[in-house]
């Protein structure tokens, strides 16, 4: 059951809502919150607000909230937010006092503050999001017993509240005194990155919340570097908007210290992901050097790899005495290949050999382990790659496909006349239209721009991109569009070169990504958690490091899996990986081993030098153009294959790109607008 769905249901009667009705506050300070000095802690701080039974969901479940008081605070004319959850509530065997704790907010100061947003439905619970000026953002603040309207009424006594323009239920906070919001308001930061603590991301710049999802810091960077054998693309030796992109970055290393005293440890032992199963978060962890030496040895005539020599990752470049811990499965003393040797890309004619004489897939694996193995050659994409995403069934004939084609040109037809036909009045009355072709228009002339097939003013490229999105987010209203998904759409409109095509291998993407993009990001959260367990699982010292300084939530991870690595390597490596990816020949998971082996990679530079959230938030960032896209995927290979079964039980069912489980709704999403 989704939390939306749950909104509506009286929860009056629930053990954990009644306890919370009669517990006092009890101070559960977050274990580096002596990182911060709270107003709490000294005699002269005022109280301006105090609200009971305000709760945090750190699930998807209702009865699995954590009830708490909220409060409002002002020392030396400097307004803070603290919530506090109740102690001695053990309602709920899932959720420890650790898990309550992790979720504690220790005195906030309003200079930090970039935007709240309010949600007041007629029927359900009212709950705020605050939005931190470093772009993170808190877990929702539910009223339970209403009182949005006063929070927000009280706040503004104190400091200057602006309705945003562009959604009313976006207050953004202005606090002309503090420097840092002077600086971060005229950097304009792209709109999407790591929550604070809690199951949720949400948007930063008071636009409306699901659209407003998933642009990462690197929004307008490295779009293009390399040529295709197809001709349709340029080098671009000088880009001025990457150069853009690494200031911004270099800004946003600046204010990610508040990121770290935030960040809380979300995925340690009881982590509460309400949607999994207990088993996934007690999984027991291995290691397995005495496996790894077997395979080494039988191995030991294989060709070594490694990155290229202006590579960030490589160990040479470490300049200290840290002892870095051993790597339990010595990955950087051996190389860790096995199985078959990369080939060269798949041509017409192997594929053809692969079809009986009507056009069916003989064997759909035979196929995927091909793909995998060695890829697709360009010209073989549009054929190949509907298969893949499961547009195509490998068992369809050659007449079938083309009728297939002929029904959904129809079909996407119908679909696209739906916002086609609204007009210009019909358009002012329809607030979430508005705001939908608004974010699209704004998204497709700035996505790929670099690259040839998208140059250019007046690209008609361009204008089918803009088309596809919109009638998908017809197609999919719940869902509708959120940033990022440009991305995604990009490299297929490209390959297909058909906009109906395009669109129906976007859905077919999308039934296993759209997780990504669901407002509560629980998609990403598990994928999240699913890539600390593999970690933990293949790489324990490194785990602990990051446990040890503040990183275990893994969200500097988040935009590779968000857009799975479209701005870490140029286009056409980017569809190389993506299609190795879609065939989910050792694991519809991959792109999580992808992860694993960069770290490892990474880890004697991350380690040695001694990097915390904020320093390792800019290295993963700057990673972007430097992996060897090769050596990565024979690395993930060889970490898939030797965690096994262990890994497998590692990722919770259901995890993206996994089809979603069953629950009777695709992409449960709250309207605030209609």
């Amino acid at each position: 059951m989704s939390m939306e769905a749950s909104e509506l249901q009286d929860l009056s009667d629930d053990a954990d809502y009644a306890a919370s009705q009669q517990q006092g506050s009890a101070s559960m300070m977050r274990s580096d919150s002596g990182k911060r000095s709270s107003p709490s802690e000294h005699e002269d701080a005022e109280l301006i607000y105090l609200k009971d039974n305000v709760a945090i969901h750190p699930t998807q479940f209702a009865s699995e909230r954590i009830s708490g008081r909220l409060k409002l605070t002002k020392q030396d004319s400097v307004l803070f937010l603290s919530w506090i959850p109740y102690k001695g509530q053990t309602s709920n065997a899932k959720l420890s006092e650790k898990d309550r704790s992790l979720y504690t907010i220790t005195a906030v100061p309003f200079t930090e503050v970039r935007s709240i947003r309010r949600h007041t439905p007629t029927l359900g619970w009212q709950y705020v999001i605050v939005v931190l000026s470093s772009g993170l953002a808190f877990p929702p603040l539910y009223f339970y017993n209403g009182g949005v309207r006063e929070f927000l009424a009280i706040v503004k006594q104190h400091v200057f509240l602006a309705r945003s323009s562009e959604d009313p239920n976006v207050f953004i906070v202005n606090d002309f005194q503090s420097p840092l919001q002077r600086t971060l308001s005229s950097l304009e930061l792209p709109s999407s990155l790591p929550v604070a603590s809690g199951q949720s991301v949400y948007p930063l710049d008071g636009g409306s919340s699901n659209e407003n999802q998933g642009r990462t810091s690197a929004d307008i960077g490295n779009r293009v570097s390399s040529v295709i054998q197809s001709g349709l693309r340029k080098h671009k030796s000088h880009d001025p908007t990457r150069d853009l992109s690494i200031h911004l970055l270099e800004k946003f290393s600046l204010v990610t210290k508040f990121a770290r005293d935030t960040t809380t440890q979300l995925f340690s032992e009881n982590n509460g992901f309400g949607s999994v199963d207990k088993r996934w978060n007690n999984q027991p962890v291995h290691s397995y050097p005495e496996k790894l030496s077997n395979i080494t040895e039988e191995k030991h005539n294989e060709i070594r790899h490694s990155y290229s020599e202006n590579d960030l990752l490589k160990d040479e470049e470490i300049s200290n005495d840290i002892d870095v811990p051993a790597d339990p499965l010595e990955f950087n003393k051996i190389s860790l290949v096995w199985g078959k040797p990369r080939q060269p890309p798949m041509g017409h004619k192997e594929f053809t050999a692969l079809l009986d004489s009507e056009g069916r897939v003989v064997e759909s694996k035979a196929l995927r382990e091909r793909v995998f193995y060695g890829g697709i050659e360009h010209q073989l994409r549009r054929e190949v790659w509907p298969f893949l995403l499961g547009y195509y069934a490998y068992d369809s004939t050659y007449a079938e496909r083309e009728y297939l084609r002929s029904v959904k040109r129809m079909e996407y037809a119908t679909l696209k006349q739906q916002w086609q036909s609204i007009s210009p009045e019909q358009a002012k009355r329809f607030t979430k239209y508005r705001e939908r072709k608004g974010l699209i228009d704004k998204d497709v002339v700035r996505t790929d721009r670099a690259f040839e097939y998208y140059e250019g003013d007046d690209n008609l490229h361009v204008n089918s991109m803009r088309d596809i999105l919109l009638t998908y987010s017809f197609y999919n209203f719940d869902l509708g569009y959120c940033q990022g998904m440009s991305d995604y759409l990009s490299p297929i409109l490209f390959v297909m070169d058909d906009e109906s095509e395009s669109f129906w291998c976007f859905v077919a993407l999308m039934e296993r990504l759209g997780p990504n993009f669901n407002r509560d990001q629980n998609g990403m959260h598990t994928q999240l958690f699913a890539l600390s367990k593999l970690v933990e699982l293949l790489d324990t010292p490194l785990h602990n490091y990051f446990k040890q300084n503040d990183c275990l939530n893994y969200f500097f991870c988040f935009r590779w899996i968000l857009i799975q690595f479209k701005r870490e390597f140029e286009y056409e490596k980017t569809m190389q990986l993506w299609e190795v990816m879609w065939t989910h020949y050792l694991s519809e998971h991959f792109h999580l081993y992808v992860c694993v082996a960069v770290l490892k990679r990474c880890r004697s530079k991350i380690m040695g030098e001694q990097m915390d959230f904020d320093t390792l938030l800019k290295f993963i960032n700057e990673l972007s153009g430097h992996i060897d896209l090769d050596s990565t995927v024979r690395d993930a290979e060889a970490l898939c294959i030797c965690a096994g079964e262990n890994g497998a039980a590692s990722i919770p069912p259901g995890t993206p790109p996994s089809l979603p489980l069953d629950d009777g709704t695709l992409y449960p999403q709250e309207d605030d607008v209609l």
